[in-house]
């Protein structure tokens, strides 16, 4: 009897720098004032559901620049979604997901199993979501103010 040989994950570096430079333009449609704001708070609303944006610059260098992105759903306090630090590479005009809250900076890929129970492409999955989920913001976010003067 043969057993299978379980395929070692090796990231698809093409894939993940068009990711990056996706990633960095949708922010830089949301942040069009990137270099002389620190915060932006917005909404989005889709159906019945809101939810609290923050985009918090947290450094800012000559070349790159360090996001913190938390979401806060109001209707559903219970919700605790992941806040994201985004490295920005301004010269190259990327954006990657360097970790989770204040996490240990995530790896290219894991071995399987691990520790921390990561998956073998956790990295390149969570620049996906953040790539869907900045897709939301622009589809369906609106600023504070403008709610305020509705």
């Amino acid at each position: 009897m043969m057993m299978a040989v379980k395929k070692r994950y090796v990231p698809d570096l093409s894939a993940q720098m068009a990711c990056g430079e996706s990633n960095y333009h949708k922010l830089m449609r949301l942040l069009p004032d990137f270099d002389v704001v620190d915060l932006r708070q917005f909404q989005i609303s889709w159906q019945q559901h809101r939810a609290q944006i923050e985009m918090r610059v947290e450094e800012r260098f000559a070349y790159t620049s360090t996001l913190r992105i938390e979401q806060r759903y109001q209707d559903h306090s219970w919700v605790q979604m992941p806040a994201l630090i985004v490295r920005l590479y301004h010269d190259a005009r990327m954006a990657e997901v360097v970790c989770r809250k204040r996490r240990r900076q995530l790896r290219g890929s894991y071995r399987y199993p691990n520790e921390q129970m990561h998956h073998p492409d956790e990295k390149a999955q969570l620049n996906r979501y953040l790539g869907e989920w900045l897709n939301q913001c622009l589809a369906h976010g609106h600023t504070n103010e403008l709610l305020a003067q509705a």
